[in-house]
C-alpha cells in the first residue's frame, strides 16, 4: 500500500473532522487549560484538512500561536519571562491595564479565536463549523464562569495581542501562499543531480515553497544560521558514495521488513491526511503535557519551544534544499539501477536534501530533551486517529532519529540526508534552548 504524500487536493476539502477537539476526557480539567489544550486540539484537526498547510506552513502557525499564548502568560507570569527582544525583530504585545481585572481564561480565548480564524481562514466549510462551535462550546462555558465585565475585557486584550502578532507575522515572508505553494514556473533542471518533478499532478511540476528559505525565522536570525555542509557528490559510477547511498535506498525498499515498513507509516505524516509533520511533534508535546498534568504556565512554555524550533527548522531546511536543489532517489534509481522502482511513499515535491523530516524532528527533539531533560521516556500516540499503534521511545532523541529512518525506509531520502538533517535540527533547536523562557 501506498501512503500519499499529497492527496489529490479538491478532496481533503469533504473530509469529515475526527472531532478530537471536543473530548473532554483528553484534556486536563483547569478552564485556562481546558481553553489551551481545546484550541490546540482544534488546529491539528484544521491542520489536517486545509489545503494550504503543507508542512512549512503549518510549522509557521504552531509558532506564532504557540508564541501569543506564551506572551500572555509571561505577562502575569513569576516564572515565565517574554520573548520581546529575543526574538528575531518581536518588539511584544500590548500590556494589560493595571487598574482592571482580566481573566487568563478568557484572555486566551479571545487570542486563540482570533488567531485560528485568520491563519485557517481559508479552511473549508467544514472547519469552519467546528472552528464556531468550539469558539462557541468555550465561549458559552466562559460566560458561565465569569461576570460579563471581566469577560468581555478579558476578551477584547486576547484579541488585541493576537493582532499584534498576526501584524508582526505578516512580514516573515510566509503569509501569503498562492496556488497551494507551488510556483507557476521555476527554472528546469540543467544538471543531472538537480531535482526533477516526480509526480505526474501537473501542479507538481514545479517544486514546493522554493523561497520559503528566505522566510524570517524567529530564533535564528536568518536561515542560513544552522548551515547544512554539501551534499556527497553526484556519481553514477557504481564504486561512489553516491551511487553506494542511492543502492541503499533500492536494497532497502526491495527487502523491507515488517517493522522498517510500520516505522515508515508511522513517522509518514502525510499533508491532508494525518496533522502533518510539525503537528506531530506538537501531538507529542500535547500528549505529555496532558500525562504530566502541567499547568499553563509549564504549558505555555512547552509549545512555544516546539513551535519554534519546527518553524525555524523548515525555513533552515528548506535554505538547504534550495542552495543545493538534490534530485530524490527515485530518479536516480529509475535512471541507473531500476527503471521500474517504486518508493513505498509517494515521493515529496521538492528537492531531497537535508530531510525536513529529520531537520524539524532534531529540532523538535532537543526543545523537549531541553524542557523534560535527557533520556526522558515516552509512548507517542499521535496516529491513533489513523489506526497506527502507539510506539514507545527511550528518549526525544531516539524518536528524532526513527522518524529520520523512516524516510530511508520509505524510500524517498538518501542516508546523509537524514543524518545532517538530524544535525541541522539540533542546532536550530539548540538556538531555541538557549533562549530566556523563565526570569
Amino acid at each position: 500500500m501506498r501512503y500519499k504524500w499529497m492527496l489529490l487536493l479538491v478532496l481533503a476539502l469533504s473530509l469529515v473532522f475526527l472531532g478530537r477537539s471536543g473530548a473532554q476526557g483528553n484534556v486536563p480539567q483547569t478552564l485556562e487549560m481546558r481553553v489551551a489544550s481545546t484550541w490546540y486540539n482544534l488546529m491539528l484537526d484544521l491542520t489536517r484538512h486545509t489545503a494550504t498547510y503543507s508542512p512549512p506552513v503549518a510549522a509557521r502557525t504552531f509558532a506564532y500561536v504557540g508564541l501569543t499564548m506564551h506572551e500572555l502568560v509571561a505577562q502575569n507570569s513569576k516564572t515565565l519571562r517574554s520573548l520581546e527582544g529575543q526574538l528575531n525583530g518581536f518588539a511584544g504585545i500590548p500590556k494589560p491595564d493595571a487598574k482592571q481585572t482580566y481573566n487568563i481564561a478568557g484572555v486566551l480565548h479571545g487570542a486563540f479565536s482570533s488567531s485560528v480564524e485568520a491563519l485557517y481562514g481559508n479552511t473549508g466549510p467544514t472547519g469552519q463549523r467546528v472552528f464556531n462551535a468550539v469558539k462557541n462550546r468555550l465561549g458559552a462555558e466562559l460566560e458561565r464562569s465569569l461576570p460579563k465585565d471581566v469577560l468581555e475585557r478579558s476578551l477584547a486584550f486576547g484579541r488585541s495581542a493576537s493582532v499584534r502578532i498576526l501584524e508582526f507575522a505578516k512580514s516573515d515572508g510566509g503569509a501569503v501562499i498562492v496556488n497551494l505553494g507551488f510556483p507557476l514556473t521555476y527554472p528546469k533542471a540543467t544538471k543531472p543531480e538537480q531535482w526533477v518533478p516526480t509526480a505526474a499532478l501537473g501542479m507538481q511540476q514545479t517544486p514546493l515553497l522554493p523561497n520559503w528559505g528566505n522566510n524570517r525565522p524567529l530564533a535564528m536570525k536568518t536561515g542560513n544560521d544552522c548551515p547544512a555542509p554539501a551534499p556527497l557528490t553526484y556519481s553514477s559510477e557504481k564504486e561512489s558514495p553516491f551511487y553506494k547511498e542511492a543502492l541503499e535506498v533500492y536494497n532497502t525498499v526491495k527487502y523491507i521488513t515488517p517493522e522498517q515498513k510500520k516505522i515508515a507509516r508511522f513517522w509518514s505524516d502525510d499533508p491532508m491526511l494525518t496533522v502533518t509533520p510539525p503537528g506531530h511533534w506538537v501531538s507529542i508535546a500535547l500528549n505529555l503535557a496532558k500525562d504530566k498534568n502541567l499547568n499553563l504556565e509549564q504549558f505555555a512554555e512547552l509549545q512555544a519551544r516546539v513551535g519554534l524550533a519546527v518553524n525555524d527548522a523548515f525555513i533552515g531546511c528548506w535554505h538547504t534544499k534550495y542552495e543545493y536543489n538534490l534530485l530524490r532517489p527515485i530518479t536516480f534509481i529509475r535512471r541507473h539501477i531500476d527503471p521500474t522502482w517504486e518508493a513505498i511513499l509517494l515521493v515529496p515535491p521538492f528537492p531531497e536534501y537535508p530531510s525536513g523530516h529529520s531537520t524539524q524532528s532534531g529540532a523538535a527533539a532537543a526543545v523537549l530533551t531541553g524542557f523534560f531533560g535527557e533520556n526522558y521516556a515516552f509512548t507517542d500516540r499521535t496516529g491513533a486517529d489513523n489506526g497506527l499503534e502507539p510506539r514507545s521511545y527511550k528518549s526525544f532523541a531516539e524518536a528524532a532519529e526513527e522518524a529520520g529512518l523512516s524516510r530511508l525506509y520509505g524510500g524517498i531520502h538518501f542516508r546523509a540526508a537524514i543524518e545532517r538533517g538530524l544535525e541541522q535540527g539540533r542546532c536550530i533547536g539548540a538556538k531555541v534552548n538557549a533562549l530566556k523562557f523563565r526570569k
